[in-house]
Formats: C-alpha cells, structure tokens, sequence
C-alpha cells in the first residue's frame, strides 16, 4: 500500500514539475520521499532557489508560508492547514505591533518561527542555524528586539553578550523538557552526550555537552566517538541520526513527568496520503496578500544573504 502511494507521488510530482520540502521532524516514510530534507534556513535556501512549479511543503504553517513569501508565482502546498505552530502562536502578530511601539530605534529580529504578518514587521529573520551569527552581525551601537522564542533569545544573549529585548514566547515541545528528569536521565546514562536545542529552557542548556540547530545536532553525532546520546529536540530527527550512526544509541529526553513528550504533533500531521492528495487536487495552497508579503520577503532576503555571506 505504502509502496503504491510513493509511486503515485512520484508519477504526479514528474508531472507538475513538483518538489517536497521536508522538516527533520517529519514522520520518517515523508523524510525517505523528501527532494530536500533539512532544517528551516536550509528549507528556506532551497525554496529560494527552486525551479519547481509546485511546492509540496511538508512541515508547518509557517515554513509553508516562507516557501510561498520566496515563490510568489508558485503553486506552494501544505498538505494539512491544521499543522500550525506553538511557538508562531505564541506572537500574536497584534500583540506583537503593540510590543514594538516601545522600541521604536531597535532593529527587529525575528526567530523565522513565526508567522508572515509578524516577519513582515522584522528587519531581519534568523534560524537556529544563523541566530548567533545573524546577531553578530547587527553592529554592536544598535538595539535589537529579538522575538519570538525566549529561549533562543536568551541562549543568543548569553553566546554574544548582546543585550537585546526578548518576546516572551517558546515551543511547547521543548519547553516541556525537564532539565531534572533529563540530567537523571544522564546520570544513569554517563556515558551518554546530552545534546540540546536552544529552544530548550536555559538549565537545560547549561548541562548539554553540545547545543545547536537541528543540522547542527545530527552532523555531531555523525562527528562524534561517542555511542550514545541523549537527545533534546523534537525526535523526528532522531530518524536521520540512526541512518547515519546506526550502531550509535539515541535516547529521546523526557518531561517532568518523565513522558516521552518529544513529538511534535503539528509536524506530525503531514501524511503519505495526505502529500498523494494535495498533489492530485492542488489543495490546499497558501496565498499571502501581495503588499505583506513583499514586506515579509525583505527580512527573509536578509537573512538569506548573510547567510551566504557567512557561508552558512
């Protein structure tokens, strides 16, 4: 069954001229069919420069509507409309006008897990991948209001010394990580590296043997002598991590009441069925009005030009 999915997938995409862009945290039969797998600045790169007709986006609201800001004369597709974001939530883009009012002189940098109407009130976009490096980059006389991930902002702050206004919002997936029960956790594994996404809580952070994106997690345990890792980030990535390491041991951490809490079950609403589907109706498709999308495409451009400046 599975088998005559994928190929009607892949008969259709031939036909329109179709890519599937996929997030790490995707179920792993979607990670296997992606044109390009990866985390948000790579996702980003690639919608920038895709020649495809057709953009399948499998992963959430916001990542599809990055493809479509980058791809105005595209078909861009998010197989479920329902696959939304906590973290985008938590920055009501109404709110969050309110709360720039305050910093009228601050240079906007938003976390790209947000949503258009919010990056279209930013100067620059980041990811994980790039936050650190974005924010180095910003001369060190101006003021930055950094939103919408708390975590991360704090995380940056503490790798630059920047001082920056800080939205007080978070992903529910990593907030919900117990540093406690994740050092116990280690303490019966010492053997094991703690690795930890900086969306995780800060005492979180502090006891991981290494931080960083999701690309920049899954290329340490590629790197690393280790055999074993504690892993802190939604555990779809976990998937990619086996198929490079397969003899290495991968330990999803744990929440405080010791569930396995790792999964993101927006990410996890994309299915095979629900990619065959969109790819035979065009449905469902994201549309953004045409002035707030050219505002929100100039931070993205931004970002995508330091980043290659960096050669990130």
């Amino acid at each position: 069954m599975i088998e005559k999915i994928i190929s009607e997938i892949n008969i259709l995409k031939k036909e329109l001229n179709a890519i599937i862009l996929a997030h790490y945290y995707q179920r792993n039969e979607i990670q296997e069919i992606a044109d390009c797998l990866g985390d948000s600045l790579a996702l980003a790169q690639q919608a920038a420069k895709t020649n495809a007709d057709v953009i399948v986006f499998a992963g959430v609201h916001f990542m599809a509507e990055t493809a479509k800001i980058l791809n105005p004369n595209k078909i861009v597709i998010l197989p479920d409309m329902e696959a939304g974001c906590s973290l985008a939530d938590s920055c009501p883009a109404n709110d969050f006008k309110e709360f720039l009012k305050n910093y009228p002189e601050h240079i906007v940098v938003s976390y790209i897990n947000c949503s258009t109407q919010v990056k279209a009130m930013s100067d620059i976009i980041c990811t994980s991948s790039n936050a650190v490096q974005i924010i180095e980059d910003i001369p060190a006389d101006k003021r930055i209001v950094f939103g919408p991930d708390k975590n991360l902002g704090n995380y940056i702050k503490n790798k630059t010394g920047r001082e920056m206004v800080i939205w007080n919002g978070a992903c529910h997936v990593h907030e919900i990580f117990s540093a406690e029960k994740t050092i116990e956790l280690k303490m019966k594994n010492p053997d094991a590296k703690l690795l930890v996404h900086p969306e995780c809580k800060g005492p979180l952070v502090v006891a991981a043997d290494f931080v960083g994106s999701t690309t920049a997690l899954l290329n340490y345990t590629k790197n690393s002598t280790a055999k074993k890792f504690i892993v802190a980030t939604e555990n779809g990535i976990i998937h990619q991590m086996k198929k490079f390491s397969p003899n290495k041991e991968f330990i999803e951490a744990v929440g405080n009441d010791s569930c396995n809490c790792s999964e993101c079950e927006y990410m996890k609403l994309i299915t095979l069925e629900k990619i065959l589907a969109c790819l035979k109706n065009l449905q469902p498709q994201i549309n953004i009005e045409e002035d707030i999308r050219l505002k929100a495409e100039k931070p993205i451009r931004k970002m995508l030009e330091i980043s290659e400046k960096l050669g990130l």
